[in-house]
């Protein structure tokens, strides 16, 4: 199992323990559930980016939404 599906079995079972306790543990694990989607997306926009070095926005094609970026 790679170390990244490994830490998504963590998050998860970390989400699930943590639930419905009041000590801020579920507000903990929300936190780094979010910080590692936030490193997909950031990784997943250094591969697709097309905007430059400086990472400016390329305009959009013909017939393409904002929100396929």
């Amino acid at each position: 199992m790679s170390s990244d599906t490994e830490k998504h079995h963590a998050l998860l079972s970390a989400l699930k323990a943590a639930q419905g306790k009041a000590d801020g543990s579920f507000e903990l694990t929300v936190t780094n559930a979010f910080e590692h989607v936030f490193e997909h997306l950031g990784r997943l926009n250094s591969h697709v980016s097309v905007g430059g070095p400086h990472g400016e926005d390329r305009p959009l094609q013909d017939g393409e939404t904002t929100t396929l970026r």
